[in-house]
């Protein structure tokens, strides 16, 4: 599915399979199906409380009589950037076209909340490009650094691809806490860093090593 076609529906089907908001009682499902993917570090592993606290950025895919297939999570972080997190489907639900689906959905949520950019960290850019995303240098990506990946054990060692939709955002919003390197970038904690003209108060950017919890299987 193209990135150009209508995202105006979150219930529309595709091969048999709908996509809704998630509820709360969607929280057994996605935990399981969340973790069983997070032994190799496709997804990073949640507990079933964080699922329940943020069941609200999750949507979806189920069958026709109502069976459980995938979801996917959007997370945002203000109007700069939002991003797209857990996109898993079930084996069985491969073909369906319930991935794509969903993340058509979480990309109609960010429009609607006015998000200027979505991101992604993924092992396989490939599945994306036909959305619109493209790859980014992930130090250009902040929020999301300081959020997971000074805390994720292959902060050092991803393996995944940092890849933005829309332009790339020009502030953020979160700062460092545990970790103070030189790899992650540095920000203002508790301010917001405005678009820099004078390279003298321009905050360093010089890079960063980060796993992420956006990894997604291609579930087509």
């Amino acid at each position: 599915m193209a990135a150009s076609e209508s995202t105006a529906s979150t219930r529309a089907r595709v091969g048999g399979a709908m996509v809704r908001q998630a509820k709360l009682q969607d929280a057994v499902n996605i935990f399981e199906l969340v973790n069983s993917l997070s032994g190799d570090g496709t997804l990073l592993r949640r507990s079933y409380a964080d699922i329940c606290e943020n069941v609200r950025d999750f949507a979806v895919a189920e069958s026709e009589s109502g069976i459980f297939l995938g979801c996917g999570a959007l997370h945002l972080y203000g109007p700069h950037l939002a991003e797209v997190r857990s996109i898993v489907v079930k084996p069985e639900a491969k073909g369906q076209g319930a991935g794509g689906r969903i993340l058509l959905a979480l990309l109609k949520e960010a429009e609607d909340q006015g998000v200027l950019s979505v991101c992604m960290f993924t092992r396989i850019p490939d599945f994306f490009f036909h959305f619109g995303f493209r790859i980014a240098d992930r130090t250009t990506l902040p929020d999301k650094i300081y959020k997971d990946c000074q805390a994720c054990p292959r902060l050092y060692a991803c393996d995944e691809v940092a890849m933005v939709r829309g332009p790339l955002p020009r502030i953020a919003v979160l700062g460092p806490t545990r970790i103070a390197q030189p790899e992650l970038v540095k920000l203002q904690v508790g301010h917001i860093a405005h678009p820099v003209e004078e390279p003298s108060t321009a905050s360093e950017a010089v890079g960063a090593g980060a796993g992420a919890s956006a990894g997604a299987k291609d579930p087509s």
